[in-house]
């Protein structure tokens, strides 16, 4: 069974992962409003204007209210990763036992320590509880988009395979 605790990120900082509390949502807001904004900025630069104004009125408000539904969500798991006595990334889980599917439905790490190991330390500890839940697939969606690419790669650096899918839009 694996248990919240300290890991060593591979850039040897400690990381310690506890499950959520509420006390800690302005904290996880903050830092995935941060996280996602190059996501966002790439996003727009790749859709047509009016369509992404219209998808994306002010994607900071509808991005704080998923974080605060996922947070909130009975069917999710949420852990946090602690460094340097602050919340510095997320990461949440739903399971689907008919297939024995857990996906990592939602991850950010604070900008100032991505590429430090947190995003897979928080995806390994995820791995490992769905593991333990009997989950026998784990998988995560993300963008195609430039934006996307660091988490592109942490992914199929811990052994994800990407299913291509295409999704198109028109303003109408």
């Amino acid at each position: 069974m694996i248990h919240a605790g300290s890991l060593l990120t591979e850039v040897h900082m400690e990381v310690r992962i506890e499950p959520y509390n509420a006390q800690q949502l302005d904290e996880v807001i903050r830092l995935s409003l941060q996280a996602w904004a190059p996501v966002f900025d790439s996003i727009e630069k790749m859709m047509d204007f009016d369509v992404y104004r219209e998808l994306y009125p002010d994607w900071r408000v509808s991005q704080q209210k998923a974080v605060e539904d996922v947070c909130a969500a009975e069917d999710t798991h949420v852990w946090v990763a602690i460094a340097a006595g602050a919340v510095v990334g997320f990461v949440a889980v739903k399971l689907d036992v008919e297939p024995n599917v857990g996906e990592i439905y939602m991850i950010a790490v604070d900008p100032g320590f991505q590429g430090r190991g947190v995003g897979s330390a928080l995806i390994k500890f995820a791995l490992d509880w769905m593991k333990d839940a009997r989950m026998s697939v784990a998988m995560v969606a993300t963008g195609g988009d430039p934006g996307h690419a660091p988490a592109r790669r942490t992914y199929e650096k811990l052994g994800f395979r990407i299913l291509p899918l295409a999704q198109y839009y028109k303003k109408l």
